[in-house]
């Protein structure tokens, strides 16, 4: 059973070992869009990122298993997947902790305005601010409302925080006062002090978060999306942000990256930009190798 691993995960020696004693035979590429160490066609199963973006997924004829590294399906051809009936897997869960800090460490950030405090201390200026609000009694909307936005409403209703989740699929969830169906998000967006993007980038969820939606945001409110910058239309973003000085946005991705050097939304004072960092935790590599290994062994066992 010939397994392709590619760079977009660093193995140490001993997880390298523990592949190979399930009975794989390993190749390794360290880019993903160099030239395959051995033919597409001899290729039985993958753990990538974005290996399909360089590589055509027809050339892979035996292949019948992909592990991704990466939490969304918005790197491969899901429908071809689907077709030929390969099993694919994400790293479901892996992300969510770091995510779900990185959200909650935004929007504390904003409402005690540390960054002004930063900005003082920097120049030497011992200034009190008298303007700080607490999460406290506040009302956020979680988009998406899947193991991420779980750990984020987690996290905040932990603050005193009342959590309304978003999403296609209805049904109770944890930490979720209530689950409504994204279309209704419109008419609701303006009771909102706090809204979170967690949700997957598909056909249905691209630019979801619209002018109107953005027109319609509570004066004082911040949108932080850490899923998918295909999800917000950017040039809405941007013409609202410029328009409404009293709503904040915390960008950890964009539908253009690295961000241009010549987008407006580096400049904005009410924008917090940040390099698709939100995920990076210490703890993910073990998480994310359990993942890998777990379904590889499970393949091999089918």
């Amino acid at each position: 059973m010939n397994l392709l691993l590619t760079g977009c995960f660093k193995y140490s020696v001993g997880q390298m070992d523990a592949i190979r004693s399930l009975g794989y035979n390993v190749f390794f590429m360290q880019q993903e869009k160099d030239e395959l160490p051995l033919a597409a066609t001899g290729v039985d199963a993958t753990v990538c990122n974005g290996l399909f973006l360089s590589h055509d997924i027809n050339d892979f004829s035996r292949i019948k298993l992909i592990q991704l590294t990466s939490a969304g399906f918005d790197r491969v051809p899901l429908e071809e997947i689907k077709r030929r009936g390969i099993i694919i897997h994400n790293a479901r869960g892996v992300y969510s902790v770091p995510m779900a800090e990185w959200a909650l460490a935004r929007i504390l950030e904003h409402y005690k305005h540390l960054r002004c405090f930063d900005i003082a201390q920097r120049s030497g200026r011992w200034e009190k601010d008298r303007t700080l609000k607490e999460l406290n009694g506040s009302k956020a909307a979680i988009i998406g409302a899947g193991n991420i936005g779980q750990e984020v409403a987690k996290r905040l209703s932990v603050f005193g925080v009342t959590v309304i989740g978003y999403d296609v699929f209805l049904g109770e969830r944890p930490f979720f006062e209530d689950v409504r169906h994204v279309n209704s998000l419109l008419s609701e967006v303006s009771q909102y002090d706090i809204i979170v993007l967690t949700a997957p980038l598909t056909d249905e969820t691209q630019h979801m978060i619209s002018k109107p939606i953005l027109e319609g945001m509570k004066d004082e409110s911040i949108l932080v999306n850490i899923a998918r910058g295909g999800l917000v239309d950017t040039n809405a973003l941007v013409e609202v942000l410029s328009e409404r000085s009293n709503i904040f946005a915390a960008l950890d991705v964009f539908e253009e990256e690295p961000l241009p050097a010549t987008s407006p939304l580096w400049a904005l004072p009410n924008v917090a930009v940040s390099p698709h960092n939100s995920f990076v935790s210490h703890g993910n590599n073990e998480r994310l190798f359990n993942v890998i290994y777990n379904n590889l062994k499970a393949f091999l066992e089918k």
